[in-house]
């Protein structure tokens, strides 16, 4: 199917795609929207026309809103039909819509959902295993639970961020493995976590729980996820509790959300699990996704991460999540880890491509980098390998200076 809307080659934003976000004119109010290819459809004007009513019947309120976790928060039935009607409006001969589309480079985006909770988990094996390896150098680097379950953290919702939000060096304390106690200061080990982030729309009851199977039920989209990181704060802290303020000062969302329908075609097998795990994180269907990701620190390419290797999938995540019974809320958003390949070129933090800090890199521009310096600016970017093209467009942050 192919769009009136003309939609320049390669771009993410397909008729295939048609990903949420909110945007604004200068000075303006925030209004709901979708992409194809360099514009934005506004979805309150198309809705307050009435062209959306068969699909919710009061559209020109739930696309009235500041943010898309009404839409969300309505169900996979609801979806799908607003889909359908969005992309017959962008395919048909009826082309009244046409006025209703803003030029991308004429808008400012904002974060599409508020959020609720914000669970990051830990299923790269190697990701992982590459972590092990660096700080349990004569133990197994997997630890025993880690094959048996979705590893996660709790993190801080509150601080998630739109893409081109500034990020500011956090301070904290910091003990090296030499120094008699701690320091501190601004961090200097400030890294990045590449990660595929997914967005929950259908609530639930406290005390119920979500099979795998139910998991296109429950969440409506997907974003990158850029979890910053502070290294040396995290070290010092995290034991025995897990990650604090290490985690909880940034994490960057890329401002489109994709539906979970549109990646329909880039669902793949996931890597064979090993033992095989318990009843409840089994599923009848293929959740992994064959996306390519890739990390830009200022003009270089430096990761190229496959996020078809992730070892646990968004359906076990989501079972695991609530298993003990614990409730989601529209606008939870649930991130995979950071993703790494089993190659140096494909590992989605500089922890892992500088080894500790113990190989540095070079950019393009000649400097070597183990972490981040200030002024740098990272971009992640992703599309599919399987299925139609489509895009997330891509989630910045510029590291700006400690406040003193």
């Amino acid at each position: 199917m192919s769009s009136w809307v003309p939609v320049p080659a390669g771009s993410d934003f397909t008729i295939d795609n048609l990903p949420y976000g909110v945007w604004s004119r200068p000075d303006g109010e925030r209004r709901i929207g979708v992409a194809i290819g360099d514009r934005v459809l506004d979805l309150a004007a198309v809705s307050a026309a009435g062209l959306l009513d068969d699909a919710i019947p009061d559209a020109a309120r739930v696309f009235g809103a500041k943010s898309i976790n009404e839409l969300m928060s309505r169900g996979r039935p609801a979806w799908s039909a607003v889909r359908r009607l969005i992309r017959e409006l962008l395919t048909g001969d009826d082309r009244s819509v046409e006025p209703m589309l803003v030029p991308m480079s004429d808008v400012t985006m904002h974060l599409a959902f508020d959020v609720g909770d914000y669970v990051d988990f830990y299923s790269s094996i190697h990701h992982a295993t590459n972590v092990g390896r660096m700080f349990r150098p004569d133990a197994e680097p997997l630890l025993p639970n880690w094959r048996h379950l979705p590893v996660g953290y709790h993190g801080r919702a509150g601080t998630v961020v739109v893409s081109g939000t500034p990020v500011v060096r956090p301070c904290g304390q910091r003990k090296p493995p030499d120094a008699d106690a701690p320091t501190y200061g601004p961090s200097t080990r400030l890294d990045i976590e590449a990660e595929v982030g997914f967005v929950v729309g259908v609530p639930t009851a406290l005390g119920t729980r979500v099979a795998a199977d139910a998991v296109a039920d429950h969440v409506f989209g997907v974003v990158l996820v850029n979890d910053w990181s502070a290294r040396d704060i995290q070290a010092w802290e995290y034991v025995p509790l897990g990650p604090f303020l290490g985690k909880s000062f940034a994490t960057s969302v890329s401002a489109w959300v994709v539906p979970l329908e549109a990646l329909t075609g880039a669902r793949v097998p996931q890597p064979v699990q090993e033992p095989v795990p318990l009843d409840y994180l089994r599923s009848t269907e293929d959740w992994g996704l064959d996306l390519a990701i890739e990390v830009l620190l200022n003009d270089t390419v430096v990761a190229r991460p496959p996020f078809a290797s992730m070892y646990w999938t968004v359906a076990q995540q989501l079972a695991h999540l609530t298993v003990n019974g614990a409730a989601l809320r529209t606008g939870d958003l649930f991130a995979s880890g950071t993703v790494s390949g089993p190659e140096r070129d494909q590992r989605g933090s500089l922890l892992e491509l500088s080894w500790g800090g113990a190989e540095p890199f070079e950019l393009a521009d000649g400097t070597a980098r183990s972490f981040l310096a200030d002024g740098d600016t990272v971009s992640i970017a992703a599309v599919t390998g399987t299925g139609p093209h489509l895009g997330f467009g891509n989630v910045t942050g510029r590291i700006e200076p400690a406040v003193d």
